[in-house]
């Protein structure tokens, strides 16, 4: 089982109002998620078991459109790099047409699987397979002109949403947690290619905004040289190499 808790308080100081059980780590659980929000079927999730071996990259379909890293959290070196990152940032105020991604602060208690899915679904081409009048499509219809915090307040008070990721949680093989407020040590990070200006994007919702880490070529996609790179700088950061790291990568299913 793989997700983690958010900062314990609101940027306004206030409690988390919400809990979820976490989603496990599983491509079937997350495309089942995407699924059920009104995402098209086409459109599904899928193991990368190796960024290294071209016999295993070769069968991910392409372009990949979106990366979502399951890595653990309770360590030192996560903690030191991400509090030092954080602190030399600017708080996010992005919304509506000016944003060159969607981003969505996570103020939902051990929802970062679903955010996860949120950014990668949200953004890319993956965008363009949003069902139209689906779960989905009115969230972002509702979502977009908001700013960071009314958007978090809107994703808390979607009751559609809370039940889609339910059914979705309690799917998988792993036990599901006794109690929705009992946290977990792993977390989830999307990355993205911008629709708008061609930039690779790193979306964490417990972070103060999306990270931009630079243009991305025309025919370049989150599998290529660049992106991957990213993803090694997570899987390098702990002496015991990549133990607890999964990645799963959201591709048009050619099936």
């Amino acid at each position: 089982m793989a997700s983690s808790a958010v900062p314990p308080n609101h940027s306004d100081g206030s409690k988390h109002r919400k809990h979820y059980l976490p989603l496990e780590s599983n491509p079937d659980v997350f495309t089942q998620l995407i699924h059920r929000l009104g995402v098209s079927k086409n459109l599904v999730f899928q193991d990368v078991y190796s960024l290294d071996d071209p016999d295993l990259l070769s069968f991910i379909p392409r372009p990949a459109l979106a990366l979502v890293l399951v890595f653990p959290t309770a360590t030192e070196t996560y903690e030191k790099e991400k509090a030092a990152r954080e602190a030399a940032r600017e708080e996010y105020h992005g919304k509506g047409e000016e944003e060159d991604v969607v981003w969505y602060r996570q103020t939902i208690n051990n929802a970062c699987g679903l955010y996860g899915i949120l950014h990668a679904v949200s953004n890319g081409p993956a965008h363009l397979f949003i069902e139209p009048e689906s779960l989905l499509s009115r969230i972002l219809t509702k979502c977009i002109p908001l700013a960071p915090t009314e958007r978090a307040l809107a994703l808390e008070d979607s009751e559609e949403l809370e039940h889609a990721h339910h059914a979705a949680a309690v799917q998988g093989d792993s036990v599901v947690p006794q109690s929705a407020e009992d946290d977990v040590d792993y977390h989830y990070v999307c990355f993205v290619k911008s629709h708008k200006n061609g930039h690779l994007y790193e979306m964490d919702g417990s972070s103060k905004g999306p990270i931009d880490r630079g243009a991305l070529a025309n025919d370049e996609d989150v599998l290529g040289e660049m992106a991957v790179s990213v993803v090694k700088e997570y899987l390098g950061r702990e002496e015991d190499g990549n133990v607890g790291f999964s990645l799963m990568v959201l591709v048009q299913d050619g099936a």
